[in-house]
C-alpha cells in the first residue's frame, strides 16, 4: 500500500495521459486531412530521400512504432488507412523516428545503445531482488537496484527523443500542407497528448527507484 501512495503521483498522471490520448485520438478522427496515415508517412520519407524505409500495417490499436532494426515504419490498422488528423499525425511522429535514425540524430543513438542494458536491468532488478530476500542479502537486493538505474536512464533518455520526433511531426505537417490549421491543432492535441504518457512512465520509473533505495537503505542502516 505504501509503494502505492509512493508512486501516485505518476500513476495518476498514466491515468490522465492516458485518458488525453484516448479523447484527443477520438476527436483527432473527425477532422479530415489529405492523405491517409500510409500515405502521409510514404510521402515525408520519399521527400527526405528515405525511399528504402517501408511503411506497413500492423494489427492493434496505436501499436504504431519505428523498427530501427528492419528500417520500417508500422502503422496500426485506423492509422494507416485513417484520412484524419489523429492519423496523419501519429503517422508522421513514427517517420520523426526514421529522419532521426538516418540523420543518426544523438539522443536516438544514445537510447538505442541503452536498449539492452533497459531491458537486462529490468530483469535483473526483479530476480535479485526475489533471491536477495530470500537469502537476506541486502547486496544482492542493492545491486538488484542498480541494475534497476539502467532503465530510468532510459526512460530519461527517451524523453527527448519522443518530444524531438512529435515536434518533426507538427512542423512536417503544416510545411507540406497536408493538414489545415484545424488539422494542425488536431495533431498537436493528439502528440502532446502522447507525450505526457512519457513522462509518466520517466517519473514512475524515477519514483520506483526512490522507493527501493529508501526502503532497503534504512534496513542496511
Amino acid at each position: 500500500m505504501y509503494y502505492l501512495i509512493f508512486l501516485s503521483p505518476a500513476i495518476l498522471l498514466m491515468l490522465w495521459a492516458q485518458y488525453k490520448v484516448k479523447s484527443n485520438f477520438a476527436r483527432g478522427m473527425n477532422v479530415p486531412a489529405r492523405m491517409s496515415g500510409a500515405a502521409t508517412a510514404r510521402h515525408i520519407l520519399d521527400t527526405s530521400g528515405l525511399n528504402d524505409v517501408e511503411v506497413v500495417e500492423t494489427e492493434g490499436m496505436l501499436t504504431d512504432h519505428y523498427d530501427p532494426s528492419h528500417r520500417v515504419v508500422r502503422l496500426s490498422q485506423d492509422v494507416y488507412h485513417g484520412q484524419t488528423a489523429a492519423s496523419v499525425g501519429i503517422a508522421a511522429h513514427e517517420v520523426g523516428h526514421a529522419l532521426q535514425h538516418a540523420q543518426h540524430y544523438g539522443p536516438l543513438v544514445i537510447r538505442n545503445l541503452a536498449v539492452p542494458a533497459a531491458q537486462f536491468g529490468g530483469t535483473a532488478f526483479m530476480i535479485l531482488l526475489i533471491v536477495g530476500m530470500l537469502m537476506q542479502s541486502i547486496q544482492l537486493v542493492m545491486l538488484g537496484i542498480a541494475m534497476y538505474a539502467c532503465v530510468v536512464v532510459f526512460q530519461i533518455i527517451n524523453l527527448p527523443v519522443e518530444f524531438d520526433a512529435s515536434n518533426r511531426a507538427k512542423r512536417i505537417l503544416s510545411e507540406m500542407g497536408i493538414v489545415d490549421q484545424q488539422g494542425a491543432i488536431a495533431v498537436a492535441g493528439v502528440l502532446n497528448a502522447a507525450a505526457w504518457t512519457y513522462v509518466a512512465a520517466t517519473l514512475q520509473a524515477i519514483l520506483t527507484l526512490l522507493y527501493y533505495i529508501m526502503i532497503f537503505s534504512n534496513r542496511r542502516d
